[in-house]
């Protein structure tokens, strides 16, 4: 089943002061979201996903990249980024996630900004006017807690029954007047034992 798109949607933020003082630098946020037909919404259950992962993932993760850079302005700019997916009602959650988690799909944009660390998500299902929200973090650094950031957003008409919202976030600068740190400090006051056990542990990327 081709690409079924009915809009394609923006999002950009700028927060000049936060917690009562200016932002030395302006903290910057962009969204690009997809809104397309589910293609496999009134199939019943689908065992087999990867026929319509493989000829539409591709095309949204290309979609989504170019209109992400024309936000920003370059992908040299980006620094945190991350993905959603928002199936509506009559879909599965697997179907979003299905064209989120591919390397089909997140290949595209790690290549334009030049990213190693992995693609924060969110894959979820609602209805029109659900709320979107994007995690991200650092493109380079997963521990750099400065950038972990949240993009939310909802557009009133998405998803319907039959569609799913598809989603990419950036930010340019990170939380303003950021003072707690990062995950290095914790390991190295947590002590060589239990910093190792820290870093070993399946939530220690998110801490």
């Amino acid at each position: 089943m081709p690409l079924q798109l009915r809009k394609l949607v923006t999002y950009a933020e700028s927060t000049l002061i936060e917690g009562g003082r200016a932002a030395p630098t302006p903290l910057r946020l962009y969204a690009a979201a997809a809104v397309l037909t589910n293609p496999w919404a009134g199939r019943g259950f689908v065992e087999d996903l990867k026929p319509e992962i493989h000829d539409i993932a591709p095309q949204l993760g290309a979609l989504l990249t170019e209109e992400i850079l024309r936000l920003a302005g370059s992908g040299e700019v980006v620094e945190g980024y991350g993905k959603a997916g928002l199936v509506g009602t009559s879909g599965e959650v697997e179907h979003a996630s299905a064209l989120i988690h591919t390397l089909r799909f997140g290949n595209h944009y790690r290549k334009a900004v030049g990213a190693k660390s992995y693609l924060a998500f969110t894959n979820t299902r609602g209805g029109p006017n659900a709320s979107i929200a994007i995690p991200l973090m650092d493109k380079l650094d997963e521990g750099r807690r400065s950038h972990y950031l949240t993009i939310q957003f909802a557009i009133n008409d998405a998803p319907a029954p039959d569609e799913i919202v598809v989603a990419l976030g950036a930010s340019i600068g990170g939380r303003p007047h950021h003072r707690i740190g990062n995950r290095y400090q914790d390991l190295e006051e947590l002590g060589s034992t239990q910093g190792l056990d820290a870093a070993s542990g399946a939530d220690a990327s998110h801490g």
